[in-house]
């Protein structure tokens, strides 16, 4: 099958052949590293997260993913300033923070996470470049500033599909050395009121980089003239992308075949703010709600759709995520079968063809999960009744196929089934321990023809919220508060 993605700028759907057979290139924006990020900020990273497994487990693909950090900026360099930081102190500090909570979610690190203070040298060659192309000039009074010429270049607004006139002028730098409002910046010049050390020299004079030239130079860095896809969320595609793409096209690169963009996590609507942050952080949220129920609500909606969140949208997800390891629980033990076994075989197991049909549509997530589902429901039935050991571990094995393809597998180590707000997998297997020892002493019971005893070992746990199911492979159990698929 082909894998068939939402290409931005053409707004059309259409085939993925990458530049290079067997291999992939995706570029995707990083966060500015001036707070600490809420789950609105991070849901980029679990969406192409999702894709690039797809393309590695789907299609075979080797993927470079290069997804950068903005560690130099005008909201750093004043946040800093505020709290009386140095502005590179700050930057790590929630640079940090920012790898923490990606890795708390399961999101795989990129092949590599530039820093934008570290590429400068690679600015000031695309500059030089740009200005002897005659698409790009420095301030005519000296002040180390260099803009770009956006009506040197005919086809800037081609993503946006925006005509120059009707825009908005640029807001990113002083308009006072631009030949037209609506040229944007790509290097600041030294101000008298920000720190000597945020601040490199170049031809033109000492100073920092633009937003938009920073990303140019990374993926050029990286990923070279040409690359297959740029991603990031939709709040970028203007001026941020829009600019990059003008960059980088008028220099001479090809840039990127695909354009991904990704929608934005709402509340009442509206795009969450960065108000919210300090309830919505991932280190806040995973108090109360396990690390996979956070990705479930991440990831399990189209990547372009936004993701309406409420107050019980994390509750949900946790019913979801319940509702699978019920199934795999009570499955892998009618089976026989170790929950590490069977993550072995899920990980080369072939994929449900109505599964694979929904990722390469666009990387349909919902539809996929549907799949998962109904895989769900058929293993159920494998269990009930008179139990299908073999179908029953089957079907287990072939959701956590699924579910690892989505980064949601609950025998995935990442998860340490168990305990809400944490996930700690200590915890679980100190559950399931004392749940067996007490089972094998009913069962003991039980075979000494003591009825007395075993129900009072089965009511002890009842009073516990553990229920006891036997059936003919002998006593399964499961919690109260789990679901039934």
């Amino acid at each position: 099958m082909t894998l068939r993605l939402h290409d931005s700028a053409t707004r059309e759907v259409r085939d993925f052949v990458p530049r290079v057979p067997g291999r992939a290139s995706i570029y995707i924006c990083g966060l500015t590293t001036q707070t600490s990020p809420h789950i609105g900020h991070l849901r980029f990273a679990v969406a192409f997260d999702v894709l690039r497994r797809w393309m590695e487990r789907g299609h075979g693909l080797e993927v470079t993913l290069v997804r950068n950090v903005t560690d130099i900026d005008d909201k750093i360099l004043a946040k800093s300033a505020e709290n009386g930081v140095p502005w590179n102190e700050w930057s790590q500090r929630y640079e940090r923070e920012t790898t923490a909570a990606l890795e708390t979610i399961g999101v795989r690190p990129p092949s590599y996470e530039p820093r934008a203070t570290g590429h400068v040298p690679d600015m000031i060659e695309l500059m030089e470049r740009l200005i002897e192309r005659g698409h790009a000039y420095p301030a005519a009074d000296g002040s180390g500033d260099v803009y770009f010429d956006v009506r040197s270049w005919a086809d800037y607004g081609e993503l946006t599909r925006q005509r120059i006139d009707d825009m908005a002028p640029a807001t990113d730098a002083d308009p006072r050395g631009k030949r037209d409002p609506r040229d944007f910046a790509l290097w600041k010049g030294a101000k008298a009121d920000e720190p000597h050390t945020a601040t490199w020299p170049t031809p033109w004079g000492r100073g920092r980089p633009g937003w938009h030239l920073e990303c140019s130079a990374m993926s050029w860095r990286w990923l070279g003239e040409e690359f297959d896809i740029h991603g990031g969320g939709n709040d970028l595609r203007f001026p941020h992308h829009e600019n990059e793409q003008a960059q980088s096209r008028a220099a001479g690169f090809g840039f990127a075949n695909f354009w991904l963009h990704n929608g934005m996590l709402t509340t009442g609507g509206e795009k969450m703010s960065k108000s919210l942050g300090n309830t919505l952080t991932v280190a806040e949220l995973t108090k109360t709600y396990r690390p996979l129920a956070v990705r479930w609500l991440l990831a399990t909606v189209h990547y372009r759709s936004a993701l309406e969140y409420t107050e019980g949208s994390l509750a949900e997800a946790t019913a979801q995520v319940e509702r699978v390891e019920s199934f795999l629980t009570r499955a892998l033990g009618v089976a026989g079968l170790a929950a590490g076994d069977a993550r072995e075989q899920a990980l080369t197991a072939e994929l449900p063809a109505e599964f694979a049909a929904a990722l390469d549509d666009d990387v349909n997530v919902s539809a996929a999960l549907a799949v998962v589902f109904e895989h769900v429901r058929r293993g159920n039935s494998a269990l009930a009744g008179t139990p299908d050991p073999a179908a029953a571990g089957q079907a287990a094995v072939t959701v956590a196929a699924m579910l690892e393809v989505l980064g949601l597998d609950p025998l995935d180590p990442q998860w340490a089934i168990g305990a809400a707000g944490g996930g700690d997998d200590a915890a679980r297997r100190a559950l399931e321990g004392l749940v067996a020892e007490r089972l094998e002493a009913r069962a003991a019971a039980r075979a000494a023809k003591d009825f007395a005893a075993a129900d009072a070992v089965r009511d002890q746990l009842a009073a516990l919220g553990i229920v006891v199911e036997d059936g003919p492979q002998g006593a399964t159990w499961d919690l109260t508060t789990t679901k039934e698929a």
